[in-house]
């Protein structure tokens, strides 16, 4: 690990100690760390590079809405390459919020979430991404798995950057 060394005036020192408290950090050098991942990742995606993520679509969603539930599980069905998982849960006797697990590349992702997201009847959208690394795995997991023939084969590894 590399120490480096900021100084920082009076009021801007007390009002990160003050973040540092509302976060439930237990020092600075970790708060500055998850500040100095944010903001790289930031830039990173501002730069929308064609590189892979995963990302975390949530939206509001009326249930009632003509065939808009089915819209959406068909939007997922036909996009199953991106989609790892969804959660659904139910708000009251109208709306659900959905949470959809995505993974692939970065442009493929935000395109499929933008079509989600405009959707008649879909309300307070929003895509969580994160820039990954991809990696073909070469190994076995599980020392050879019941649950698929072969004990696992080639596989992805995504390893989230800095």
């Amino acid at each position: 690990m590399e120490r480096i060394t900021i100084s920082l005036d009076e009021d801007l020192a007390a009002a990160f100690d003050a973040l540092i408290a509302e976060r439930g950090y237990h020092n600075r050098s970790e708060a500055m760390r998850d500040l100095l991942r944010a903001e790289l990742e930031r830039a990173h995606q501002s730069r929308r590079d064609d590189g892979h993520c995963i990302a975390a679509l949530s939206y509001v969603f009326n249930h009632h809405e003509r065939e808009l539930a089915e819209r959406l599980t068909g939007l997922q069905h036909d996009h199953h390459d991106l989609t790892v998982s969804t959660l659904h849960a139910h708000l009251d006797h109208d709306n659900c919020i959905e949470c959809a697990i995505l993974k692939g590349p970065s442009d493929v992702v935000r395109q499929f979430a933008a079509v989600m997201m405009a959707e008649r009847g879909v309300r307070h959208g929003s895509l969580n991404l994160i820039s990954v690394d991809v990696a073909r795995g070469g190994h076995q997991h599980g020392g050879g798995t019941a649950y698929r023939k072969g004990g696992g084969g080639p596989h992805v590894h995504y390893r989230p950057r800095t």
